[in-house]
């Protein structure tokens, strides 16, 4: 009896070991996975030339405020509380890069000072276009321009008034 005994327990552990030693089947996915790296050249950020309002001058009756504005296709909106005249230019940049490639564009507001503790913020929002399709000119790059607004009071003090741009792109 202790044979059948002693045979009936290494055939119950060998079974156990059995079971718990076989690996369960191993299967593959329905579709293998791709790998992609996408390289894009360095974008190049060029400037082109420099936003010129013109001359403006308070010709209004006080007390006025008045919104010069500069589109950014150059045209020049001067409302009756203040003259404008003189030659305008928006701000245009060159952008360089990988062609057929969306880039984005950011202008913020420029502060402009006369030197002597007078600001005026130049508004960019909504004068130039955010986005720049370089499409298949990307190696010789899309020129864009920037305009923009400034507001002026009867009491703003006369003087040149300066201010440097700070516009990034990047692709999208």
């Amino acid at each position: 009896m202790s044979k059948v005994l002693r045979m009936t327990v290494l055939a119950a552990t060998v079974a156990a070991l059995t079971l718990s030693a076989t690996p369960a089947m191993a299967i593959g996915p329905n579709q293998n996975a791709t790998g992609t790296a996408r390289i894009f050249r360095p974008l190049q950020l060029q400037f082109v030339q420099n936003l010129d309002l013109g001359k403006i001058v308070l010709s209004g009756t006080p007390p006025f405020t008045a919104t010069v504005q500069l589109s950014s296709a150059n045209v020049l909106t001067c409302p009756a509380a203040v003259t404008c005249s003189g030659t305008t230019s928006v701000a245009q940049y060159r952008v360089i890069g990988t062609n057929n490639q969306n880039v984005t564009v950011s202008a913020p507001n420029v502060t402009l000072s006369d030197g002597s503790g007078n600001n005026l913020t130049l508004t960019t929002a909504g004068f130039y276009s955010p986005t720049v399709a370089l499409g298949a000119s990307g190696n010789s790059g899309v020129v864009f321009s920037i305009g923009g607004s400034i507001t002026v009071a009867n009491t703003t003090p006369d003087g040149v008034y300066t201010g440097t741009f700070n516009v990034t792109a990047d692709y999208q």
